[in-house]
């Protein structure tokens, strides 16, 4: 039996892939796992432990998105990830752009093949010979699928991306006014076009659509700030590899919102309310 040894100081890697794959912590923990046993029934020497292991987490999870495609289709209101709590800085596997919900609902926007490549490549640095290995097809085709994937991401990108304390004060300052209901103060921090989704999936009261325009947004802040639990408690810490508005009421976690910047302004608002969700946190 291979040694568990060689296989954790890459699970890191291994959940990294797979929840930038999926939007699932507790899937990629499933994927991860499943990794493992494989890992652990070969029996043939293993030349390249890295690329092996994320050779078999990749497909796995290309099988997994078939099933998950269709559930994404069912799924009440829109779709966030899973949060998952992170430290800061981030190291290279845990890149903080690629993991916040920004860039991962982008990242769903894209197929299969194009979202395996583009984080094989551009977050996990393997080169094209090694990806057309791991996914079965050509470098031709690998670097088509990167180029589409590139142009699909680098469109949604912040053209003024801001240091990480300027965006934790302005994420204050965010928190402030809408826990003090300013109309005014919040619909100034929006661009006139902002978007917020806010996913409870059918479990708990969320808005079904994406709520657009700063004024629609601003008015529906200070509606829920008049329904919020008396005792919430908001702080903001690392989730996703960026900062994010975190809620508590009567000890549990109520939710987790993040906001997308363009330069000093919000443009889009994401907030995770289903609790599913928030009990894998």
């Amino acid at each position: 039996m291979p040694p568990a040894s060689d296989f954790e100081q890459h699970r890191p890697a291994l959940f990294g892939l797979a929840y930038r794959m999926l939007g699932s912590a507790t899937e990629a923990e499933d994927i991860v796992q499943e990794a493992y046993l494989r890992y652990a029934s070969e029996t043939a020497p293993i030349k390249s432990l890295k690329p092996y292991l994320m050779t078999i987490v990749a497909r796995l999870c290309l099988d997994t998105m078939k099933s998950a495609r269709v559930r994404r289709e069912e799924y009440v209101g829109p779709w966030l990830p899973e949060p998952v709590f992170t430290s800061t800085p981030a190291d290279r596997v845990i890149e903080a752009e690629s993991l916040s919900f920004a860039f991962l609902v982008v990242l769903e926007t894209l197929s299969a093949a194009e979202r395996a490549v583009f984080l094989l490549r551009e977050v996990f640095d393997f080169d094209y010979e090694a990806i057309a290995s791991m996914l079965e097809t050509s470098e031709a085709n690998c670097r088509q699928l990167l180029k589409r994937a590139r142009a699909h991401i680098d469109a949604r990108r912040p053209r003024f991306p801001i240091p990480e304390q300027r965006h934790q004060q302005l994420l204050s300052s965010f928190a402030q006014a809408c826990t003090d209901g300013d109309l005014n103060s919040i619909s100034a921090m929006l661009v006139n076009d902002a978007k917020l989704y806010s996913d409870g999936g059918g479990k708990v009261r969320a808005a079904l659509n994406p709520i657009l325009g700063s004024d629609a947004i601003s008015r529906f802040f200070v509606g829920i700030r008049q329904k919020s639990a008396s005792d919430l408690a908001v702080q903001i810490s690392m989730v996703n590899g960026q900062p994010a508005l975190v809620g508590y009421s009567g000890g549990k976690l109520a939710y987790v919102a993040q906001v997308r910047l363009e330069g000093e302004s919000i443009s889009e608002v994401y907030i995770v309310v289903n609790p599913d969700k928030l009990n894998a946190v």
